[in-house]
């Protein structure tokens, strides 16, 4: 288990934090920005397990709870420089990313069929789910740019690419569990004029 009983070392003043294993890198690195976006979207998650706290919304809020594990388990995949593995290091697998498939399907099958694409917005957890979704498609590019100079693990892009597609299934279901609209993308062309 870890134990927190310092929480500033002045180590990092100089823009340097330390890695899994002890080796120190820049704050601006690869590695650090990849897992940085990783902990920023389990923040927004985090902002999501509150506001899912309608009865109909239970079954998001407990899959985002184990979601929120899963990306604290990947946020110290990333914070471990390859090949430096440690005994009980968590690491992202193939039953994570297939258990993300299923819930995709799950939640998609009784939603309505889409026509057109859709906009952020009609309840707060609604909006919040897209907001992870675009930060969790940040955190792919970012991941993504890491891998071009230092491997990740072999799931860790699959896993963070089906994540930002299950939220935003997520963010469709949970409008729907409690009645609320959703809104549709209206072209430039074809919008209506607001009234003056």
């Amino acid at each position: 288990m870890v134990t927190l009983n310092r929480i500033y070392t002045r180590t990092g003043d100089d823009g340097s934090t330390g890695l899994v294993g002890g080796a120190r890198v820049r704050k601006n690195a690869p590695r650090v920005a990849a897992y940085g976006d990783v902990d920023e979207l389990n923040c927004l998650v985090g902002i999501c397990v509150t506001l899912a706290n309608h009865p109909a919304e239970m079954p998001i809020r407990e899959r985002l709870v184990v979601i929120q594990n899963e990306l604290f388990d990947l946020g110290a995949e990333l914070a471990t420089p390859f090949g430096s593995s440690f005994e009980g290091m968590p690491k992202t697998g193939s039953a994570q990313v297939g258990q993300l498939e299923s819930w995709i399907d799950e939640l998609n099958g009784p939603l309505l069929e889409l026509k057109s694409f859709v906009l952020p917005g009609g309840t707060p957890l609604n909006a919040h789910l897209h907001l992870a979704r675009a930060v969790c498609r940040r955190a792919e590019r970012t991941i993504l740019c890491l891998h071009e100079v230092e491997p990740v693990g072999d799931n860790v892009l699959r896993y963070v690419n089906r994540l930002s597609d299950l939220l935003f299934v997520m963010s469709r279901a949970a409008s729907q569990s409690v009645g609320a609209q959703e809104f549709l993308w209206v072209p430039g062309g074809s919008r209506p004029t607001p009234v003056k």
